[in-house]
């Protein structure tokens, strides 16, 4: 190049624009909602592009775009956004999305979520070491245990049944080992079913044998069967001692099961609505 200036001019303008991508901030879209509320209240909520629809807090998070709910997330849907990282569970993405999402050049991480205290401790140490916020984890442990603390367990154990339900034609119940029944032993319940493992269908039969003293149930899905009278109407119910004695309790859905860093306020609220 003849023109010294103007080569000089070139080099100088692409190095700028190198640094600038290298200093550009990710754009990333998170598939869980216990990994999304970690990110805001690490302070990195404006790195967010997307989340999926269990990404519910804060509120803020509602402005953003949608791309579906677990396992029935499409790569396609995600890479509209044009991220550079989508992060998650294990649970969140099935693997050959993730391959997907990987052979378009885009980072995928996804974290172990176990449901327990001891597992969002781990959760958010994770979490933040990846965004190198290490930094901030003391702070936010603390008000974890510090809200743990709060909870005060009934004298006996209650036997909850908790159902999952999007309208009477989809209802199931927690078995073992489900985030629901883990978040009501931490309340000082005991699950009323104890025969299998993961959801089953509701039926009256089985209803009426486990004999709850309390159903619970995500706000949005008492609202889908008409409310607590509609809930009496499902057959079974009123035979039960939860229904007899109206002992109903409705809870925001990623507030009870999410195992984030509001745990502690998800525990203590349950507990109290035990007694």
């Amino acid at each position: 190049m003849k023109n010294p200036l103007l080569k000089f001019c070139l080099l100088l303008l692409g190095i700028l624009l190198s640094v600038g991508l290298a200093s550009a901030a990710p754009r990333i879209v998170s598939l869980s909602g216990a990994v999304s509320e970690i990110i805001c209240t690490l302070g990195r909520q404006g790195q967010l592009v997307g989340v999926d629809v269990t990404s519910t807090y804060p509120a803020a998070l509602e402005k953003l775009p949608k791309v579906g709910h677990s396992r029935t997330i499409s790569a396609e849907g995600v890479l509209a956004l044009a991220p550079t990282l989508v992060i998650g569970t294990t649970e969140s993405l099935k693997p050959e999305v993730a391959a997907q999402l990987k052979s378009a050049g885009v980072a995928v991480q996804l974290f172990k979520q176990d449901y327990s205290v001891a597992g969002t401790r781990q959760l958010i140490k994770d979490v933040a070491a990846a965004f190198g916020a290490t930094a901030q984890v003391p702070a936010v442990l603390r008000k974890l245990d510090a809200d743990l603390a709060q909870v005060k367990k009934p004298a006996k154990a209650p036997k909850v049944l908790f159902i999952y339900a999007r309208g009477t034609g989809t209802m199931m119940v927690a078995g073992t080992g489900t985030q629901a029944e883990k978040v009501i032993q931490l309340a000082g319940g005991q699950n009323a079913v104890t025969d299998f493992a993961d959801f089953k269908p509701l039926t009256a039969e089985a209803l009426v044998a486990a004999n709850p003293d309390v159903l619970l149930l995500f706000d949005s899905g008492l609202v889908s069967l008409g409310g607590p009278a509609g809930l009496q109407k499902i057959p079974g119910v009123a035979q039960t001692n939860a229904g007899k004695n109206g002992r109903v309790i409705e809870m925001d859905g990623q507030l009870l099961t999410g195992f984030g860093p509001r745990l502690g306020q998800a525990v203590t609220e349950l507990a109290r609505k035990l007694k």
